[in-house]
């Protein structure tokens, strides 16, 4: 298979696979495709031994890593000296009434405080530009063929740097409007990202955003949302995108360090048990519905609060809700795309899978429009 993306990268298939797993990222890699390893939940000393590690194991095949530097958040304009002094000023932004909402949640399905939490001050992740920029910088010390950004256009000088390091530009569109965007400060490949994905997603589906996108921009798009088969990278591909962009469809994989639980609830979903909801980061996210996100809708919720603020203020639950038996309040991000879901492969064999139905979906349209 051949597309300006896979010209671009060296890579034999436009198959990307998004995983926060240096396994998954690697063995995609591996086998063809290009992995991307989502850097939100590491430090950047973290981030520089899954880089190494990913260095070590990918043998010497391109890929690429994916950070978060929303164009906007709550306490952007604040002036701080750094990220624990933004965390700081952050915290007394939250209310009371968000914190006691929380509690008595987390009260009411029995789940127990955390002794000796050795994570409590990892709340802020990398959400916002003083916490994104050192995790670039990390990346950048390494052999990486692609950086993305996962909330609009990337600022201007972080992609002039990772050019001049010549490394390539993604960034994610769930518009056409913000593929305009990302282009007009350089951005190389655009993530046409349709409402079924998984994660911070807009409300456009998959079919209907991705012409819109090719049509507006004249950079390589790649097809995201709602994404797992061979058949649905032909129609992405028949749209006029040049890749595919995966996420969901890994975290079922063998190489996967996605809970035990967690898997279980995936492959036992459909596409029906997803919502987009504001209860994890404060932004429009699709995640597993459950009574974790139905609490935030309730009457009695007192609302979501904004990017950075919502995972700061719901960051010591989730720790706590996973370590306890609550596996009711248990979320996190998903695409429908789960409801196909419903067995255990390595990731090798994921991606051959995609390229046979590929071409089966090929060679079945060939047979409608031929002689």
């Amino acid at each position: 298979m051949r597309t300006r993306v896979t010209d671009m990268f060296g890579i034999e298939l436009p198959i990307f696979a998004f995983s926060h797993c240096r396994d998954v990222v690697a063995a995609v890699s591996r086998a063809g495709g290009m992995g991307v390893l989502g850097a939100l939940y590491f430090t950047p000393d973290e981030l520089e031994m899954e880089l190494k590690w990913i260095d070590d194991h990918v043998g010497g095949k391109p890929y690429g890593v994916d950070v978060v530097m929303p164009a906007s958040y709550a306490g952007a304009d604040l002036d701080v000296d750094s990220p624990e002094d933004l965390v700081a000023r952050l915290q007394g932004m939250i209310p009371d009434g968000h914190r006691r909402f929380v509690e008595n949640l987390l009260a009411e399905h029995g789940v127990p405080p955390l002794s000796g939490d050795a994570d409590a001050g990892r709340v802020l992740l990398g959400w916002t530009d003083a916490t994104a920029r050192p995790q670039v910088e990390t990346a950048l010390k390494h052999p990486i063929a692609l950086l993305a950004n996962a909330l609009g256009p990337p600022p201007k000088d972080v992609v002039d740097l990772a050019h001049a390091k010549g490394v390539k530009v993604a960034a994610l569109a769930s518009t056409p409007r913000h593929a305009v965007k990302q282009v007009q400060v350089g951005v190389d490949v655009v993530v046409a990202q349709g409402t079924e994905a998984g994660g911070h997603t807009g409300e456009i589906s998959t079919m209907v955003l991705i012409p819109q996108v090719v049509d507006a921009v004249d950079v390589p798009v790649l097809a995201a949302g709602g994404i797992g088969s061979g058949r649905q990278m032909a129609a992405g591909l028949a749209l006029g995108a040049e890749g595919v962009w995966t996420g969901s469809l890994w975290l079922t994989v063998e190489e996967a360090d996605t809970p035990k639980m967690a898997r279980q609830k995936i492959l036992q979903a459909t596409s029906r048990d997803t919502v987009r909801s504001r209860s994890w980061t404060g932004k429009p996210a699709r995640l597993l519905k459950n009574e974790w996100t139905d609490a935030w809708e309730s009457a009695e919720s007192p609302g979501t609060l904004p990017m950075p603020l919502q995972f700061m203020l719901i960051s010591g639950a989730l720790r706590r809700i996973g370590n306890s038996d609550a596996t009711e309040l248990a979320t996190f991000p998903a695409g429908q795309i789960i409801g196909s879901m419903n067995q255990v492969r390595s990731a090798k064999d994921v991606v051959f899978g995609l390229v046979e139905e590929y071409v089966q979906a090929v060679e079945r349209l060939d047979r409608l429009t031929g002689d």
